[in-house]
């Protein structure tokens, strides 16, 4: 059986820190105050080696095209598949070169599966962010910013779709490729969204708990943060963004990380 491997962990401190943007959408509004407690969280998305030795540990079904998301409606089904293809795995192998990439084409369900055997393998409790504690990671220790280093956008930071007639060509980067912020974290902004535990709450932040809130209880969207390398619209690379889909979404753009007790 292939073992499990650590995951590589950054210690966020307990405190408060100032959730949402004043100046952006409803849902990121109003600005709240959020005590979170400390929490270890991976310093990566978790990659496709990493992802590997679970599906083949457990039996889990690999990265694939299965039933079409919602988020295909409309005819976008052939472009899905197209930009899919580059990342569908064979015979429990990760594509060729992308050992070091973020796992994507992940449900939530997925996400939420790979924790509990990590939980199991490692013998500590593993889980997804909230997105309370996922922003408070992203944002550094530092309030008010809208990129995990500062106010404006930089290319040299993040991956993200500087050029939309490159979509083609451009695509996932290794995990590590740009700096990390000041609490040692890479790609809180660009390459892969984050799956994180939460329901999506329109209202949430003007009636959710101000100590390690953790969503509404159920819902019919889920919540992504971080935005991707597919993204040109550079307002959802921002630290308050929240990306509402279905449940049954996945993508080429979408992975996530850990967080561990």
């Amino acid at each position: 059986m292939t073992l499990a491997s650590p995951p590589n962990l950054a210690r966020i401190p307990a405190g408060e820190f100032l959730m949402g943007a004043s100046d952006a959408e409803d849902d990121e509004r109003p600005v709240h105050r959020v005590y979170v407690g400390e929490f270890f969280i991976g310093r990566f998305p978790v990659t496709c080696d990493e992802y590997a030795r679970f599906v083949r540990a457990a039996g889990h079904p690999a990265p694939a095209v299965r039933g079409l998301p919602l988020i295909t409606a409309g005819g976008r089904d052939a472009v899905f598949k197209d930009l899919a293809l580059p990342y569908v795995w064979e015979d429990n192998n990760p594509p060729a070169g992308r050992g070091s990439h973020p796992v994507v084409l992940i449900t939530c369900d997925d996400a939420a599966a790979y924790c509990r055997w990590l939980s199991d393998a490692l013998g500590r409790f593993v889980r997804l962010p909230t997105e309370a504690e996922w922003e408070k990671a992203a944002r550094g220790g530092i309030d008010g910013q809208r990129y995990p280093w500062g106010d404006d956008i930089d290319p040299s930071r993040c991956n993200f779709l500087i050029d939309p007639a490159l979509k083609q060509q451009r695509g996932t980067r290794p995990t590590g490729t740009f700096p990390p912020n000041s609490y040692g974290l890479y790609d809180m902004a660009g390459n892969v969204w984050e799956w994180v535990s939460d329901w999506y709450g329109a209202d949430y932040y003007a009636v959710g708990e101000p100590r390690d809130p953790a969503g509404p209880l159920g819902g019919q969207m889920r919540v992504l943060r971080g935005g991707s390398w597919l993204n040109e619209d550079v307002t959802m690379l921002r630290c308050a963004y929240r990306h509402r889909v279905p449940p049954d979404t996945y993508a080429y753009s979408i992975g996530f990380r850990v967080v561990c007790a």
